[in-house]
């Protein structure tokens, strides 16, 4: 991977963006994009776009929008509760498995007035020597866990945050094995990353662009797919390419018969099937085929799980893609991937949007 787009990409991956709280990655992310678009700009709630535009060849013609979206948001924790003696209790943003994250480091961002430094705590864990030896030991629910903010009583912890302030997991990004990068948030800034690296390359041969291409940074995935909605009703695409994360399923105890068997560095996996159109899925096997990338087909007989299920379903339907990077270890602070799978993915929205000529119509004749 290119230098800058490493650094890029690690600085979104280290960026706190939970759900709702989007606001520092998508500042990251306008930044990368903006000197190679022709337009950036973002909505109320803080989805972000960028675009290169292209002039109608005659007056009254229509110019296609092909949007290439990724989600901006991780998994976190919100403040819920504090108790008499400045323990804080928190609700989940997103799927949180309670189990993964006890011991953790969490870095809370404040609304506190004055308090301008995000405020770090722990996720307490009873000393094995201490716990109950009766019976087996039963799963550790959200609620049952607390967060020690260093705090001698409720009102100190009151002066540090607020309910309702987002938090995070302080696990950063690394590079590690060969090729391969470990962070707490690949899902989804890898998507944003996709989309933005896919405008980037079209930029750079957008002589021979024939449509207007958008990327698209959403937000609020992880608690219902809000964002991609809103974008669906507000930029009208043509066709919509979306990239998340999708289960590696290489590591011990996964049921292949069950999850299917897809390998970390394997190739990007495309969704057959649901919401992914018939047409624009053969054209991105098409693309990938072309430029000898090797892909993992993912069965996806219903809902998909991710924002392509809420973008194919508005204005009458609109004909979407899906491209998944394979990662291991999904919705824990070391999800891993191969860095060569996502830089496919970037490859192949380019290689999309650059072999249309424009007229194309994704109605099937029937």
């Amino acid at each position: 991977m290119r230098p800058d787009s490493l650094t890029f990409l690690r600085t979104l991956l280290d960026t706190p963006s939970p759900s709702g709280f989007e606001r520092a990655g998508q500042q990251v992310w306008l930044s990368y994009v903006r000197p190679f678009a022709d337009k950036v700009w973002n909505d109320a709630y803080g989805n972000c776009f960028a675009s290169i535009d292209l002039q109608p060849a005659k007056a009254g013609a229509k110019v296609i929008t092909v949007a290439l979206c990724g989600h901006a948001d991780e998994i976190g924790l919100m403040v819920n509760h504090f108790d008499s003696n400045g323990y804080v209790y928190c609700k989940s943003i997103g799927g949180i498995d309670a189990g993964s994250i006890v011991g953790k480091r969490i870095q809370f961002q404040s609304s506190v007035p004055g308090v301008k430094n995000p405020v770090h705590g722990v996720i307490g864990a009873t000393a094995i020597h201490l716990q109950e030896k009766n019976g087996d030991a039963k799963p550790r629910k959200l609620h049952e866990l607390y967060i020690d903010l260093g705090a001698k009583d409720m009102a100190a912890a009151q002066a540090m945050v607020n309910i309702g302030d987002p938090g995070v997991c302080m696990d950063t990004s690394m590079l590690m094995g060969d090729g391969l990068i470990v962070a707490r948030g690949l899902d989804n800034r890898i998507g944003t990353f996709a989309a933005a690296e896919g405008l980037r390359l079209v930029a750079e041969r957008r002589k021979d662009l024939k449509v207007r291409v958008v990327a698209v940074s959403t937000v609020q995935e992880e608690v219902g797919l809000h964002g991609a909605s809103m974008i669906a009703e507000a930029l009208h695409p043509d066709v919509a390419l979306v990239t998340d994360v999708g289960h590696a399923t290489d590591s011990p105890g996964i049921n292949h018969a069950q999850h299917g068997h897809f390998k970390l560095g394997g190739g990007p996996k495309i969704a057959i099937g649901g919401p992914a159109q018939p047409e624009v899925t053969a054209r991105l096997l098409e693309v990938a085929a072309k430029r000898d990338i090797t892909i993992q087909r993912a069965a996806t007989p219903g809902r998909s799980g991710t924002d392509t299920d809420a973008i194919f379903q508005k204005r009458g339907g609109i004909p979407s893609g899906l491209v998944s990077l394979p990662i291991r270890y999904m919705h824990t602070t070391v999800e891993m991937t191969a860095i060569k799978d996502l830089e496919q993915i970037g490859e192949i929205f380019a290689g999309f949007c650059l072999g249309l000529k424009g007229d194309e119509s994704f109605v099937p004749a029937m």
